[in-house]
């Protein structure tokens, strides 16, 4: 073969075509270093026909390959997986394949790499942002850029400390082999009915074909220890196994669980790793080496050499729908890769998406049920607190009952959460005075007040500043001030209330990696924490066999904002959350804070009636013909010119497709109308299940010409719609 078609790590591009060397050998799936204009950039060699056919090149005017990578070809089954998703999510094929082929991917495994580790000196000039750097990186290790971006300073700030003693250079091999996990190394007793449900896993993995089962079971009936058997089936089997989380902070954990089962850590794949831990991740990966993997939604692209099993856990989380870039839901192309392969794909959830049980009705998944917490532990008691009959004290945020329960909880030695789905302090600053409310320049969110860091934080682009003293509108002084609770006020309550209880605030600004998570569940384990009040991180995962009781601070907040999954999601969350109290021996007791007791969520959440609720919620999806029962798209035109954006948005508009059963909403303005400091405008698409949308929505933006300042977002099957 004299030529080869290459599609390359680039969004802007299809594929091209390019000469092989003379006396090498390009099959399809090899990984290649190509030329593009005066730049290298890697690629694979890809199958002719797809993508549709560039316009044809004579031989002579073929640039060589710069090199062919000495790592294996990227298999067939993850060729179409990755034009699948192209396809279906109408993403750039370049775009999808950077997942498949990151810069580990192009880094030799056996070169050492430099890292650099405190050596306990401290240099004989130490300035506020040494201090800080050396705070932040304690006992971890990495290159210069690592601990640049872990320490939030500049690079000079690390070299500076290197070259003052501070730091000391360690070679790293990124080389070393994977420990193997031994499956007869402490299986766990299982009940009948988790060795029935068990018994089904490993069976569908010795079928070795594509299956989807959604382990459905409730909060503490083991659903991890039965998946685990599957696992072990595959690994008997010599096979890879690949199990996705949902965030970055339970994989620590879950590492330890799966060592306690296994003898050995898995291989973790998440943004969290060093630049060595990702290269010796990903090589073990792709020569098969690597038998069970644990990651975050990327690792679903990885090249496995010899896959046998995927497990989604958490399968009903929304993290696993990506909202950057390419807008994929790691859930279904899990789904899809399976398929691919020809392999059964495990989703496992105690509060299943109604888009999978919607698959169960229809028959294309199986359904193994769960229905009892393991070793004889109850479901815990939940009862809703009126706050219109028993309001918190004025200023405060916890009711009395709540309040009283945790005195409880105490004196008896165990140990509650408080969950509030709100990071920081407030959510809004505004001036009594004027009126004026702090908002982010970059978009149109409010400025979320964080106290223990003194800062002012837009959770939508990242902006910081400090608090003003002074009212940015009318100047006047000592006028600013926090509306709302966010977990930081909530727990300021609590230490008011409790001065000698033990607290731990648990969100992503405190739990911001797997080891920072390992040491919060130390703490608990411990006995050293009496009350943890977090967000949404605490929800999942968790087992604390002391921890009693849950409050639920706001069971309100997630109903808010038009969501057309805000009932189910809200559901799913408090069920959640009230699955961490009583696991162990002791029972547990929810107590939700609502406004709305009689809202149907809420009266199926404290009757205990899931059944009733998803029916209920399906029936209203099913006339409304919203997913799983019809399909949204959404296309978001943005621009850093309000003018340009608003432009295209009306082009579109005018040329937007008439078709039976496809509505089109907009342009409007979105809801976030401004972006990290980009215009916004939204047209949101609503059609039936059967209808062609990804079709229609490429007919349609073909015939647009786009100026080079506007950018199009196309979102299919959105699952945020701001």
């Amino acid at each position: 073969m004299t030529r080869a078609r290459v599609l390359l790590l680039t969004a802007a591009l299809g594929p091209l075509d390019y000469r092989v060397p003379h006396g090498s050998e390009a099959p399809l799936g090899s990984v290649v270093v190509a030329p593009l204009g005066p730049r290298r950039m890697g690629g694979v060699v890809w199958e002719e026909a797809s993508f549709g056919a560039p316009d044809p090149v004579g031989d002579n005017r073929l640039r060589n390959l710069y090199e062919i990578v000495d790592v294996p070809p990227i298999r067939a089954p993850l060729r179409r997986l990755v034009e699948w998703t192209s396809d279906y999510y109408l993403a750039p094929p370049g775009a999808v394949l950077r997942m498949v082929l990151p810069g580990a991917a192009f880094a030799d495994a056996r070169r050492p790499i430099v890292e650099y580790r405190a050596t306990g000196e401290l240099p004989a000039r130490m300035t506020p942002q040494r201090i800080v750097a050396l705070e932040r990186i304690g006992a971890r290790q990495g290159m210069v850029r690592e601990l640049a971006a872990l320490a939030e300073v500049s690079e000079a700030v690390i070299r500076g400390l290197v070259q003052a003693g501070a730091l000391e250079a360690v070679e790293v091999s990124a080389d070393a082999p994977c420990p193997e996990p031994d499956p007869a190394f402490a299986p766990p007793g299982l009940s009948d009915e988790q060795a029935a449900a068990a018994g089904q896993l490993r069976d569908a993995v010795a079928a070795a074909r594509f299956e989807t089962l959604l382990l459905d079971g409730v909060t503490g009936s083991g659903k991890t220890e039965v998946y685990m058997e599957a696992i072990a089936a595959a690994v008997e089997a010599g096979k890879q196994t690949l199990v996705l989380l949902p965030e970055i902070a339970l994989t620590e954990p879950m590492l330890t669980r799966f060592a306690a089962r296994f003898g050995c850590e898995p291989v973790p794949w998440h943004s969290g790793l060093r630049s060595t831990e990702r290269r010796r991740a990903w090589h073990a990966i792709a020569s098969g080496e690597a038998k069970i993997v644990v990651g975050a939604r990327s690792a679903l692209f990885l090249p496995y050499a010899d896959l046998g099993l995927i497990v989604v856990d958490e399968a009903h989380e929304t993290s696993f729908k990506q909202e950057d870039g390419v807008h994929y839901h790691a859930r279904d192309v899990a789904v899809m890769r399976g398929s691919f392969e020809g392999l059964p794909v495990i989703l496992a959830s105690a509060t299943p998406a109604l888009e999978s049980l919607a698959q169960v009705e229809a028959g294309r998944y199986r359904h193994i049920v769960l229905p009892a917490r393991y070793g004889g532990a109850t479901l815990p008691d939940l009862a809703a607190i009126d706050m219109r009959r028993d309001p918190p004290d004025r200023g405060r945020w916890l009711a009395p009952p709540l309040v009283d329960a945790l005195a409880g909880r105490l004196g008896k030695g165990e140990q509650s959460l408080l969950f509030l789905n709100r990071r920081g302090f407030a959510p809004l600053t505004l001036c009594r005075t004027c009126g004026h409310r702090i908002q982010c320049p970059n978009c149109t969110a409010w400025m979320v007040e964080h106290r223990l860091v003194h800062r002012l934080a837009c959770h939508h682009c990242g902006h910081v500043m400090p608090p003003p003293r002074l009212c940015p509108e009318c100047e006047d002084e000592d006028s600013l001030v926090a509306c709302g609770p966010g977990v930081e006020r909530v727990a300021d309550e609590v230490k008011l209330r409790f001065p000698d209880a033990r607290t731990a605030i648990v969100t992503s600004d405190t739990l911001w990696s797997p080891a920072k998570a390992a040491e919060f569940v130390d703490a608990v384990e411990g006995g050293l924490v009496d009350i943890i009040i977090g967000t949404q991180l605490v929800t999942k995962g968790y087992h604390f066999p002391n921890l009693t009781l849950v409050g639920v601070v706001d069971a309100d907040l997630g109903l808010d904002g038009g969501d057309l999954r805000a009932s189910e999601r809200t559901f799913q969350q408090i069920a959640q959350v009230a699955g961490r109290a009583g696991r162990g021996v002791k029972p547990g007791e929810v107590l939700i804070q609502t406004r709305v007791p009689e809202a149907p969520v809420m009266s199926a959440l404290v009757a205990g009636d899931r059944d009733g609720f998803y029916a209920a919620e399906a029936a209203a999806r099913k006339q409304a013909g919203a997913p799983p029962y019809g399909r949204f798209a959404a296309l978001v035109i943005s621009s850093e010119d309000i003018e340009v954006a608003r432009g295209v948005a009306q082009r579109l508009g005018q040329k937007a497709p008439a078709a039976d059963g496809l509505a089109i909403y907009g342009p409007a303005p979105a809801p976030l109308a401004m972006l990290r400091g980009r215009h916004r405008f939204r047209l949101l698409l609503h059609a039936p299940r059967s209808f062609d949308l990804q079709g229609t929505i490429r007919d349609w933006i073909a015939r647009i010409d786009w100026p080079a300042k506007a950018r199009l977002a196309i979102d299919v099957d959105p699952y945020s719609f701001v």
